[in-house]
């Protein structure tokens, strides 16, 4: 395992690749949830392109599919079992559903992370991934693969978002 300080307050910190990577996460991840400040739930929830894409929605998806994600590194490929009306209801905000609220989600679905991949064993380990046409037969990721995987798919988001925000509204997340 990497290097690991005390901090004075008693916490543990990560050094070296693990560090690295989460920090590489956080940064995706406060871009995209910055792309929603000062928003009210319906400007959220508004499609402003002709894509089925929000705001809301857009964290609500990479909320889910982080924690999807995460379970896989521990669980396998079981955790990446979704129903298919679920699949498609995590793009939009559901009745009920506030910004704050997914906001809020999203943040327990980061600490988990956070702590997941501070105390494996291993990087290096391995799960098969579950069969679809979009994996190779008989692949296998390793935890750090996945998580280059959920860092790529959060910043590639998060870029989605800043579109849909400068269309709601004509504010940017950079620039």
């Amino acid at each position: 395992m990497e290097a690991e300080t005390m901090t004075t307050s008693g916490e543990t910190t990560l050094s070296g690749e693990r560090a690295d990577l989460l920090a590489s996460l956080r940064k995706s991840r406060h871009f995209l949830r910055f792309t929603g400040r000062d928003l009210t739930d319906e400007q959220a929830a508004r499609r402003t392109t002709v894509s089925e894409l929000c705001l809301g929605g857009l964290i609500k998806h990479v909320t889910g599919c982080e924690r999807r994600w995460v379970d896989f590194i521990l669980e396998g490929p079981t955790a990446m079992e979704a129903d298919p009306q679920a699949w498609a209801e995590q793009f939009r905000m559901g009745e009920g559903e506030t910004l704050a609220g997914l906001l809020e989600a999203y943040d327990e679905v980061a600490r988990r992370t956070e702590e997941v991949v501070a105390t494996l064993p291993d990087l290096d380990a391995t799960q098969p991934l579950p069969e679809a046409p979009w994996f190779e037969p008989g692949a296998r990721w390793s935890a750090r693969t996945v998580l280059l995987h959920v860092i790529a798919e959060t910043a590639q988001h998060a870029g989605h978002a800043d579109i849909i925000r400068e269309s709601l509204d004509g504010a940017k997340t950079m620039g």
